[in-house]
């Protein structure tokens, strides 16, 4: 029923008085829990839950107990994995959660925070002391309506903030700056702060910044503005440059982002949660200089913006050597309409239907056909479902996580 009514026009304005509600009631029922912690904030379309997971561990490591909340795992030390489809949780159980973190004895807390949450009011009493702004692309205009709207549903947590930090590379940047009460920025191009002699390895980064060296474990050029960001959290909050430093590089990995499987297989594997364009295009940049042919599986949610079906489908036409179309969490719509989008957008850059292009809507068939097509020293991106525990169909959830899938199936390449 809920699906149906969510298809009304204006369904999600609707129902803001029952959000807010509900988000003041949640607060009364646990306390306010966030009140007890010191919260630190971080929104974009790309990278939150990395730099968030950064932001923890930095902390943590430094002697400073932490909570975090993602879309991948919530806790303190031993995280517990967010098996829901949704970053920020409900008023409810995020309440419970934060409650949960704080009578641990935790000192900070470090919140992934989504547009949805900040347009549902689903963050309220939560004082945000540090907000950190990644970067601003299209995505999620099917619930906003527009990318003004999407921007300004986000510019509500510089609002609430005592201090943001902002990525000056990216043009929203100007309108948050307007919103904040104090902020500092960063970038590669612009900014007060900025990465320089930025050197990129499959093993990981490495630049500086001013008086601090940055070194990661995890790949990717994002990762340069992502560390960056997590770097200037710590120095706001007083850790020294040799915590912020080892903090930040004693993170090994996220699930789900450029996590790469090695099974001993002869072509080299990575799982990536992307499924914007703009992580597309990120992930596509992060692995450029790779030799060997590129295959790429992909797929689209059903309900969600379809406009960026044909654009994403291009994307990957334009960077793969073979491209596989499977599916997502089609919900309750039809996977062949689903991809349809894909595959009009990237037969228009020319891949062919069976040659170069194919549709395998079985999302472990479609793995299973890309290491099929995959020689020595070839690249196989399985992306846009990362760290997520299953897959959404019509008939309900059904379990599924595109890491465990790949490492089983690779048992037959060692």
């Amino acid at each position: 029923m809920k699906q149906q009514l969510e298809k009304l026009p204006f369904y999600n304005q609707a129902v803001l008085p029952y959000h807010y509600a509900q988000a003041v009631i949640a607060g009364i029922k646990y306390g306010f829990p966030g009140k007890k912690l010191r919260v630190i904030g971080v929104t974009g379309t790309n990278g939150k839950t990395t730099t968030c997971f950064m932001i923890w561990q930095m902390l943590n490591h430094a002697g400073h107990k932490t909570g975090l909340m993602t879309t991948v795992a919530y806790g303190i030390d031993k995280l517990k994995p967010e098996l829901g489809h949704m970053t920020t949780v409900d008023a409810f159980t995020l309440n419970q959660r934060i409650r949960q973190i704080a009578d641990q004895g935790a000192e900070f807390l470090v919140l992934e925070v989504t547009s949805h949450a900040l347009a549902e009011f689903r963050t309220l009493g939560i004082p945000i002391e540090i907000a950190v702004f990644t970067n601003l692309t299209h995505e999620h205009l099917d619930y906003h309506q527009t990318f003004t709207k999407y921007r300004a549903a986000k510019g509500k947590l510089f609002q609430r903030a005592k201090f943001s930090i902002l990525n000056a590379d990216d043009p929203a940047t100007k309108y948050y700056q307007k919103l904040s009460r104090e902020y500092i920025t960063y970038g590669i191009k612009k900014g007060e702060y900025r990465a320089k002699n930025i050197k990129l390895s499959v093993n990981g980064i490495k630049y500086s910044s001013g008086d601090i060296n940055i070194e990661t474990k995890i790949p990717g050029e994002f990762n340069v503005l992502n560390s960056l960001a997590a770097c200037l959290v710590g120095k706001k909050l007083g850790l020294t440059n040799t915590q912020i430093e080892q903090g930040i590089k004693s993170l090994t990995s996220v699930e789900g982002r450029m996590n790469i499987i090695d099974a001993g297989q002869p072509f080299t594997v990575i799982v990536d949660y992307a499924h914007a364009p703009d992580a597309l295009e990120k992930v596509f940049d992060s692995v450029k200089s790779h030799q060997g042919k590129i295959i790429s599986v992909h797929g689209g949610a059903g309900r969600r913006d379809p406009s960026t079906r044909p654009i994403r489908g291009a994307i990957l036409a334009q960077h793969s050597d073979i491209v596989i179309i499977t599916e997502d969490d089609s919900r309750d719509e039809d996977p062949e309409k689903i991809a349809a989008g894909f595959i009009k957008g990237a037969e228009k850059h020319g891949k062919i239907m069976g040659k170069d292009l194919f549709k395998e809507l079985d999302r472990k068939k479609a793995i299973q056909l890309a290491f099929s097509k995959a020689k020595k020293g070839d690249l196989v991106l399985i992306l846009g479902k990362g760290h997520e525990k299953s897959i959404l169909r019509a008939d309900g959830a059904h379990p599924f996580e595109d890491i465990k899938v790949a490492q089983k199936l690779l048992q037959n390449y060692k």
